[in-house]
């Protein structure tokens, strides 16, 4: 009766958020627009509601017993753990040699080159928002940083992809550092609140700089990289031409799944280092509690400022690699939801946790693919995705984290007993 009383007022709410929104939908008539209502969606939205919140009454939640969190039992996380340690080199293996795949064509490898963008960006956000424990909702704005300054060095100063690529973030990170100084004081919410409000200023900068960004219009003709000065062109002085090869535009697209695919593993590499050093320490430290942090005698505002210069030096070599690829931007490729979705991808993967992230990475953004189709529906679905990852991983996917520093053995610890965002 407790789960019978529990799934039906759960059906009564769901009646009253889909009532309105899903039983009345405005129709563009020959007087104007006028209410259409669809009350079978309704009911199939609320029968779907009751019985599946009556299967979990029945059989995770039950009302009567308390709420309880499912946990994964410690000896199944330690064979995870260890299956983990064949995982990375079976996934570096399996990407280096995609484009080669049988059954693989240009629309896979345009989806793997930009899984593997995000992907970096992912890895760039964890060093801010994984390690260092500061919540970044403007990461986006470093993003357009590196792609604003390759395509303006490129266009008004001749230099090339290899030239510009080091620039960009540079020119990142010293935003990241420049955003930092304010932020110095700011934890938790204010933080998070002010790191939003940075990402906003860069875009209506982008979008009203028109003399020089080119506002609403974007920049355009970007050009493209080339292999070590050979262009993708079907001349004579050509990649494929050079090589011997029959001239094909894969070739470009297979190269910028390889640069991309290298500066993704760098990212991977860095990162893992720095959290073996001092620095990354200070991270994790800075993390867990600030307070206690500083009693150790860490200097947190440098600790802070190097988190948001180095999460912002990839978010900028990410940003150039986008502008090449696509060979126009505009300040529309940059707005928040990009900083939405890069947040989700760190926190459903687990904070902290690189292959999770990559994980995450590759389920958000493949998956936003496989429901293109359905592009009214693949919103609903994702946020279903997000609520249950929440309700049943509430620490990512990958929650075992492993010590930067052991005494006796190395041993990878429960997501339980790490707190992540308490400093």
């Amino acid at each position: 009766m407790a789960a019978l009383r529990n799934a039906f007022i759960t059906a009564l709410i769901a009646l009253g958020l889909a009532a309105p929104m899903m039983g009345l939908v405005t129709v563009q008539g020959p007087n104007g627009l006028r209410l259409e209502p669809h009350w079978e969606r309704v009911a199939i939205a609320v029968g779907l509601v009751f019985l599946g919140r009556l299967a979990l009454n029945l059989t995770i939640w039950r009302p009567d017993a308390g709420r309880t969190r499912t946990q994964i039992p410690p000896r199944v996380e330690a064979t995870l753990s260890r299956l983990g340690r064949w995982f990375a080199p079976v996934a570096v293996a399996l990407a280096v040699a995609l484009p080669f795949l049988p059954g693989v064509e240009r629309y896979t490898v345009d989806l793997a080159i930009l899984v593997l963008t995000y992907v970096m960006l992912g890895w760039g956000l964890n060093i801010v928002v994984g390690l260092a424990g500061l919540l970044d909702l403007g990461y986006v704005a470093f993003y357009a940083v590196g792609a604003y300054s390759y395509a303006l060095l490129a266009q008004h100063f001749g230099l090339s992809f290899w030239v510009c690529l080091p620039l960009a973030g540079i020119l990142a990170a010293f935003w990241g550092v420049l955003l930092g100084f304010p932020v110095l004081r700011l934890r938790g919410d204010y933080l998070a609140i002010v790191t939003l409000a940075f990402g906003e200023i860069i875009r209506i900068v982008l979008l009203n700089w028109y003399w020089f960004t080119g506002g609403p219009n974007g920049i355009g003709g970007i050009p493209r990289p080339s292999f070590f000065g050979l262009d993708f062109t079907p001349g004579p002085d050509g990649f494929a031409a050079t090589f011997g090869l029959k001239f094909s535009p894969l070739h470009r697209i297979i190269f910028l799944y390889y640069l991309i695919l290298a500066l993704a593993l760098i990212t991977n590499f860095v990162t893992i280092r720095l959290r073996r050093l001092p620095i990354g320490r200070a991270w994790e430290a800075l993390r867990e509690d600030e307070i206690a942090c500083r009693s150790l005698g860490v200097n947190t505002v440098n600790t802070k400022l190097t988190a948001f210069a180095l999460g912002a030096m990839f978010a900028g070599f990410a940003g150039s690699f986008f502008a090449t690829r696509q060979g126009f931007i505009s300040p529309e490729s940059f707005v928040f939801m990009e900083s939405a979705m890069i947040l989700a991808i760190v926190v459903l993967g687990g904070m902290g946790s690189q292959i999770g992230v990559a994980i995450a990475a590759v389920a958000m953004i493949g998956g936003f693919e496989l429901f293109r189709e359905f592009k009214d529906y693949r919103m609903i679905v994702f946020g279903a995705v997000m609520v249950g990852i929440m309700v049943w991983r509430p620490r990512g996917l990958v929650s075992s984290r492993t010590p930067s520093v052991f005494l006796k053995e190395k041993k990878a610890i429960a997501g339980s007993l790490v707190q992540e965002g308490h400093g």
